[in-house]
């Protein structure tokens, strides 16, 4: 037989108010005596408040709605576990949607997050919102928080998370050019989905400062995948008059991809072809050699999102911040010094 609150507090011997003030964290008016009898009775019945009954009460579903592009991608699932584990420890419980890179879709799952009332939204995008969203988001009587982590693409004043990309992969560039290195290709994502352009950018302006030729072959266009990666690099170790000496990966998968590619064509890393991700992906230092990469703090960015959208919440009246993320260079083992630069 299921316990009530109406049972926790007769054995208690308090209200049934008293119960449900102190499970809700707002029975500061009560003496700890009394805070810890009604405790132990739940914690004796190991009692579970009914979440449905609590939300009709509360007029609050302390639920969270997350919407991503691809829920298998290393990125995102790393993203999810940041805001999860902060929404977690406060009782919250995220509702997740799966956009499959679909801008229709991504739209369909707002609309369906707000019909079930989720308190807040958390969004990793790389579109450029459409209106009607962020107009249904404001059509309830209260204003169901946004926070977004899109690459700065989207103009507003807050609830945004964005990445030092350009900073990142410009300290790469330096590295490699210090190392030695002036033949460097770069594989970039395919299409205009995802528009990485600050790391691209970096590129083209670090070859541009010290002076190194730009040459458009050593550029190509590929998925954001392992296989992409690897369809990417295989494309640039072929064409013909190209020779390089290392690769610029637009994330850690592509990387792992290159890896494959350049195996593939009887080179090695990096005595032959040094590569270098973008990410910091754990699965990266496991890699023969352990890969180079420009590490942002995934978890954290998530982790951040969570607590931006919960403070938010819980008050409304209150301007949502937003923050930068640093990026760090992690140099391992994929990158060769060479004596004799080109």
């Amino acid at each position: 037989m299921k316990i009530t609150i109406k049972d926790i507090a007769k054995e208690a011997g308090v209200s049934i108010t008293t119960v449900s003030q102190i499970l809700n964290n707002k029975g500061h008016r009560f003496s700890e005596k009394t805070r810890q009898k009604v405790l132990e009775v739940v914690a004796d019945h190991d009692y579970k408040p009914d979440v449905v009954a609590q939300s009709m009460i509360t007029k609050r579903s302390k639920t969270i709605g997350m919407i991503v592009p691809d829920v298998t991608d290393f990125f995102f699932s790393k993203l999810i576990e940041g805001v999860e584990s902060y929404l977690n420890s406060l009782g919250y419980v995220l509702v997740l949607c799966n956009s499959k890179h679909d801008k229709l879709l991504e739209k369909k799952c707002f609309i369906e997050l707000v019909s079930r009332s989720v308190e807040g939204i958390i969004i990793a995008t790389p579109n450029i919102l459409d209106e009607s969203i962020i107009s249904v988001t404001n059509a309830k009587k209260k204003k169901i928080p946004i926070i977004l982590i899109d690459m700065g693409k989207n103009i507003r004043s807050e609830g945004k998370l964005i990445v030092e990309e350009y900073k990142g992969v410009y300290e790469a560039m330096t590295f490699l050019v210090n190392s030695g290195h002036r033949d460097i290709g770069f594989i970039q994502e395919l299409g205009d989905y995802y528009q990485l352009s600050e790391r691209i950018t970096a590129y083209t302006n670090c070859l541009e400062d010290h002076k190194i030729t730009f040459n458009q072959n050593f550029i190509v266009e590929s998925e954001l995948t392992i296989e992409g990666g690897y369809r990417g690099a295989t494309e640039l170790l072929s064409r013909k008059d190209v020779h390089i000496t290392a690769i610029v990966c637009s994330n850690d998968q592509m990387a792992m991809g290159a890896y494959q590619a350049i195996y593939e064509a009887n080179l090695r890393i990096p005595e032959d072809v040094s590569v270098v991700g973008f990410d910091g992906l754990e699965i990266g230092k496991y890699l023969a050699p352990a890969l180079t990469t420009i590490h942002q703090p995934i978890f954290e960015i998530g982790f951040e999102a969570a607590k931006f959208t919960v403070d938010a919440i819980e008050n409304p009246y209150q301007r949502i911040p937003n923050k930068i993320f640093e990026t760090t260079l992690i140099v391992r083992d994929s990158i060769a010094r060479l004596t004799n630069p080109t």
